[in-house]
């Protein structure tokens, strides 16, 4: 089935919040993003995605994650693209090293911001066949991009109060899932035609 590995990727986050919000606090005080750990314990750039603050926090990232996952079905999304996404899960909370004063962070809406970069730029690279999902993929990208630039991301404070939100909130995150994507997805294309060339070289 078209999209099954994006769907996976967008399950694994979704499940993996679910079961990080009722463990108690010391497993999820090892699971949160930490600037100063980050080379000692690698593994929180990947679980610090599963950690959420609030029962709102959590409620709006499943709500992603459900509209991400199926939107890579309805996009019929390669796994190359799902092995894009995986990648950019880490890199999106190892890019949050540019700002030592965040202290802290969890959430998924980093790695979502990736996920939506790597299925616009998987949606624009179709073949001319399927011209109207290359638009949307490119119309998804611009929209992405404009509401990264609108938050400001690089502008102090690291972390924000918004209105309608009972959390904090780390701009900085959607800035860097949204690179972590791009650089993925560009990563993994450069990759297959790569072993493209060399297989037909081969044959």
């Amino acid at each position: 089935m078209p999209g099954r590995a994006w769907l996976l990727v967008a399950m694994a986050l979704a499940i993996g919040s679910m079961v990080a919000w009722i463990q108690p606090p010391q497993v999820q005080a090892a699971m949160a993003w930490r600037p100063e750990l980050a080379a000692t314990q690698p593994w929180r750039a990947v679980s610090a995605a599963w950690l959420h603050w609030s029962p709102q926090h959590l409620i709006a990232n499943l709500t992603g994650c459900a509209v991400i996952g199926l939107l890579g079905i309805a996009a019929r999304l390669t796994a190359r693209d799902a092995a894009a996404w995986l990648l950019a899960w880490p890199l999106t909370q190892f890019g949050l090293l540019i700002e030592p004063s965040l202290e802290r962070f969890g959430g998924a809406s980093g790695v979502l911001h990736a996920g939506v970069a790597v299925a616009a730029i998987g949606m624009m690279r179709m073949r001319a066949s399927h011209g109207r999902e290359r638009v949307i993929g490119l119309l998804i990208g611009v929209g992405l991009a404009v509401k990264v630039a609108a938050e400001r991301p690089l502008s102090a404070p690291a972390l924000r109060h918004w209105d309608g939100w009972n959390i904090a909130i780390a701009p900085l995150a959607h800035l860097t899932g949204l690179i972590a994507g791009v650089a993925t997805a560009l990563l993994c294309a450069l990759a297959a035609r790569a072993w493209a060339g060399r297989t037909g070289r081969r044959a």
